[in-house]
């Protein structure tokens, strides 16, 4: 299989059988949950194509030096961003189109450099392998652009894409992309994983990570269960279960804290209200193991109809993630929302 890439043998399997049988379609997405390996995935398939697996692996966007070039970016104005679009190409027939700017998306000039890019010809080989990590982060204009490009490929190019959720593409791109779905690692291949990296406090951040690889690695754990508690909280406080003047300090402290970002809060939420809805259909299998005291007795107050009110609402907040909405009164307003009664619906 594809060296030092550990779970979802069936994708493997797949890409193993493209590459044996010389059948490779033009346009992959790769779907799944954030850490999965969906880009390291992508760049091992893509040097078995195109070779200098060195060189490719230079464009991981973990690594220390890409992650700060990103970062660095968010603090140029928008018209600068679209002026030098971002891409990694250290292969030159290798190219990652990762999202940009404070909202980290995939932006317009980035999509017509890569139609641009796209004409030119293999310069070793036959083919050009480009990469669009988060697709599902492409704005309107840009998922537009990128349809032109996908209608109309050139013989030479491979295009990759990944997505934590493919239904925020657009339909005609994933009508026109081959699916491959990515499923979260068992104990098993996170154990294995872990040893290879000689991952310290390995249990815990195997029990923290929801089976990904990628967020057990990079797991703060001291900073992964303050953000959690603060989520924790607020669900007791929207439930009736911890009084309101508990959540006020908290909400001071994520008022202060601006460089978090309100996206990293909402996905806790999620895996929050994910386990108390395994737990009030009296299943066992939660992400958060260490919580299951308090989430048993958080699901014992609150019923089904408040649940799915609940995710309706992060739901809500989530989709206003690109205009730049402020924690503080998004996590606020949310708690307002789940201390209302929830209507009777038909």
């Amino acid at each position: 299989m594809f060296e030092n890439f550990h779970g979802n043998r069936h994708v493997q399997t797949t890409l193993e059988n493209m590459i044996e049988r010389e059948r490779i379609p033009q346009t992959l997405l790769f779907a799944g949950l954030e850490g999965l390996g969906k880009a390291t995935l992508a760049r091992r398939f893509a040097a078995r194509l195109l070779g200098s697996p060195e060189k490719i692996e230079q464009d991981d966007l973990s690594l220390e030096e890409n992650a700060s070039s990103i970062a660095s970016r968010e603090k140029l104005p928008a018209d600068k961003r679209n002026d030098d679009p971002l891409f990694f190409g250290t292969h030159p027939d290798f190219l990652t189109f990762p999202p940009d700017g404070p909202m980290r998306q995939i932006g317009i000039p980035q999509m017509r450099l890569l139609k641009e890019r796209a004409q030119y010809k293999p310069l070793h080989g036959d083919r050009r392998v480009f990469l669009i990590d988060q697709a599902d982060r492409a704005n309107e204009q840009a998922a537009n652009s990128l349809l032109k490009t996908l209608e109309e490929p050139p013989e030479h190019l491979i295009l990759i894409m990944t997505a934590d959720n493919v239904y925020d593409l657009l339909p005609t791109i994933r009508s026109r992309s081959v699916l491959l779905n990515f499923s979260p690692l068992t104990n098993e291949d996170m154990q294995a994983f872990a040893r290879s990296r000689g991952l310290d406090t390995s249990e815990r951040r195997i029990g923290l990570s929801g089976g990904s690889p990628g967020i057990a690695a990079s797991l703060d754990i001291a900073v992964f269960q303050k953000r959690r508690h603060a989520m924790l909280e607020l669900l007791k406080t929207g439930a009736g279960a911890a009084p309101y003047s508990g959540w006020l300090p908290i909400s001071e402290t994520l008022g202060r804290s601006k460089s978090e970002k309100l996206e990293l809060y909402l996905k806790l939420l999620y895996d929050l209200l994910r386990d108390l809805t395994i737990l009030g259909e009296k299943g066992t299998a939660i992400r958060n193991i260490d919580l299951r005291a308090d989430l048993t007795a958080l699901s014992t107050r609150v019923s089904r109809k408040w649940l799915i009110n609940a995710v309706k609402s992060v739901d809500d907040i989530a989709a206003l993630l690109r205009r730049n909405i402020q924690k503080q009164i998004a996590l606020d307003g949310l708690l307002m929302q789940l201390r209302r009664p929830v209507p009777n619906r038909d």
